[in-house]
């Protein structure tokens, strides 16, 4: 926020009147979509290209970490199952009111309290969107909490200290404490997502609809039946549990491949209606089998790999229209402070200042991804412009330098052997020391997995382990398919060794995503369920809390400052997050939605 607004105690306030100020000129804030209503019968198809390597693979929309990423939902489940409150108008990643279930939210009692209005709409099966669906998620999330990625310690559910039906279409919810209004409705209310309630509180397949959400016991079952269900992949488009939506689109073809075929949903409620009679998403296990497809002229919305960059003349000659779709994001490697070898070493704050001097941002994004991408040196997407960087993180703290790595491991006791493996000399704790834990002759080899498939992410994985080489780290580099990638980043289980080899893992990107305001408590808080590494510092959860509790910016730079000096994880560049390869023949996908959520009914074909 850019300041600070008054609450007066028993007075409502709006959230759009809270955080009126916060974006000044920008405009960011809640903002309004323009919308129409189609004039004939949904016809034509488009087809999508998903992530390669990563097609959907969870439709129950209360996923765990394995399943928290865009394929599962900004292009799969939202799609049928619409969130509380819906995000992004144009460019930029801010409250969309049009197309949100609820009006806004209205913050009283100074800032405990919060009272939402449910708009009218309509589960498919022709039940209305109630509170008591709201009630519903929330009890599945609250008796599952550990098994839910978006899970932070001390954050929703558990900020909730009671949630009162007060009509079918009005809810309140007591907080714990006061909250920022904009951060509680960004980052927590953003997390909401009505359920079918009368469809799916159920503990099997045979049993009757009831209300077995309202003991913690009933919920722990409903949830692990609608997540076995959610495990058959093979039923998705015949499992009736699925049809129940009240998204615009409703799925009709399914297979454990990734292809995704969607039809209009006739009963949708919300403001634009599909205009398409089919979206049909295909998977790829590569980026090059991908851009064969577009040249052969086989998909409506594609993207182009970076190493084809030079193609560009000869798609716009083909009529496609070449758009960089740039995301709401941040990227950096996954650092598992779990692991009980490599953790003593990771721990020590001068390694990782030392590995972050060995990574050439600016020569990655001119030389690999050619310009279609950025340097990123700390937790704030510097992009799409936004009031939040600092000039700490957008200017970064640990530019290249080898000379420099090599010089802060020597300082610390450590040999270090350029082209081959550094080691420590002078184990233990104290000054000019390795650090405690780290003993004699331990070696800087550390395994790091990356997404396969995508020849840019291999080429820079590359030449990162070039210059890592520089300071004698051995980076040992092994490619995995995204979906076999997320099932490694888990924390260590001692008991069953789940969790413990891994060191160092590219996950690609972290989309601030349902967590829109980048306060990053879902990434680098103490236990969050998307903190597999156990990454967790006092100062952090400090800075974190009082970002939380305030509508200030100035509690967020101190939270982004910290960490881009601490390095929770290694930053590295954030490529666009596609360059999209748009067909002339579709209309309505341009601009593009920086939380990588498509909307498709949006879209309309020609010609």
């Amino acid at each position: 926020m850019l300041r600070a607004q008054r609450e007066r105690r028993g007075r409502p306030l709006a959230v759009a009147v809270a955080a009126a100020a916060v974006m000044l000129a920008s405009g960011w804030g809640v903002a309004a979509a323009r919308t129409s209503r189609p004039l004939a019968a949904p016809s034509g198809t488009a087809t999508f290209a998903e992530i390669p390597g990563a097609p959907p693979n969870y439709i129950f929309p209360l996923s765990p970490i394995q399943y928290f990423n865009i394929n599962n939902f900004d292009q799969f489940q939202y799609l049928m199952f619409r969130p509380l409150y819906w995000f992004g108008v144009g460019a930029k990643p801010v409250l969309n009111q049009s197309l949100s279930l609820a009006d806004l939210p209205i913050y009283s009692d100074g800032g405990r309290v919060v009272t939402i209005t449910l708009k009218p709409y309509r589960w498919s099966n022709g039940d209305p969107v109630t509170s008591r669906d709201v009630e519903f998620w929330m009890n599945l999330v609250t008796a599952n909490k550990a098994d839910w990625a978006g899970y932070v310690p001390g954050d929703y559910p558990d900020n909730v200290r009671a949630f009162r039906v007060l009509s079918p279409t009005r809810f309140s919810m007591t907080l714990t404490r006061p909250f920022g209004s904009f951060w509680f409705t960004y980052n927590e209310l953003s997390q909401l997502t009505p359920i079918p309630q009368r469809a799916w509180d159920k503990t099997s397949t045979t049993a009757p609809i009831g209300n077995y959400d309202m003991t913690a016991k009933g919920a722990v079952a409903v949830y692990t039946y609608l997540a076995k269900q959610a495990s058959q992949l093979a039923t998705y488009a015949t499992n009736p549990l699925w049809q129940v939506v009240d998204g615009p689109w409703h799925l009709t073809q399914f297979n454990t491949l990734g292809n995704v075929e969607f039809a209009p949903n006739p009963d949708y409620s919300g403001p634009v209606r599909p205009r398409l009679a089919h979206i049909v998403e295909v998977p790829f296990t590569n980026d090059t089998a991908e851009f064969n497809a577009v040249r052969a002229g086989e998909l409506t919305y594609g993207y182009l790999p970076t190493q084809d960059i030079s193609q560009i003349p000869y798609l716009r000659r083909r009529g496609y229209q070449v758009v960089p779709w740039i995301a709401w994001e941040i990227s950096y490697f996954l650092t598992n402070y779990t692991n009980p070898t490599a953790a003593p070493i990771l721990k020590q704050l001068y390694i990782r200042q030392a590995m972050e001097s060995l990574i050439d941002q600016p020569a990655y994004v001119r030389d690999i991804y050619k310009g279609y991408g950025y340097a990123n040196y700390g937790p704030v997407p510097i992009k799409p412009q936004s009031p939040y960087v600092t000039p700490l993180e957008r200017d970064g703290a640990y530019p290249y330098n080898p000379a420099h790595a090599r010089a802060l491991l020597r300082a610390h006791g450590w040999t270090v052997h350029p082209n081959g493996v550094t080691s420590c000399a002078r184990p233990g704790a104290g000054a000019g020391r390795c650090g405690a834990g780290i003993a004699s002759g331990a070696g800087l080899q550390f395994p790091l997995y990356y997404y396969a498939g995508v020849v840019a992410e291999a080429q820079v994985m590359e030449a990162m382990k070039s210059s890592f080489s520089y300071a004698g780290i051995d980076l040992m580099l092994k490619g995995v398919p995204g979906n076999e990638l997320t099932t490694e980043e888990v924390p260590c289980d001692k008991k069953t060794g789940t969790g413990c080899s891994w060191v160092f893992t590219d996950p690609g990107y972290w989309y601030f995503a349902p967590d829109y305001y980048p306060t990053g408590g879902e990434i680098y808080g103490c236990g969050s369920g998307s903190n597999p590494g156990g990454y967790c510092n006092p100062t952090n959860q400090s800075n974190i809390a009082r970002s939380h509790a305030s509508n200030s910016l100035q509690a967020l730079y101190s939270y982004e400052n910290f960490l881009t000096l601490n390095l929770p994880t290694l930053f590295v560049p954030v490529p666009d997050n596609t360059i999209s390869v748009i067909s002339d023949h579709l209309h309505g996908a341009v601009p593009q939605n920086p939380l990588t959520t498509i909307l498709p009914e949006n879209w309309t074909l020609s010609g």
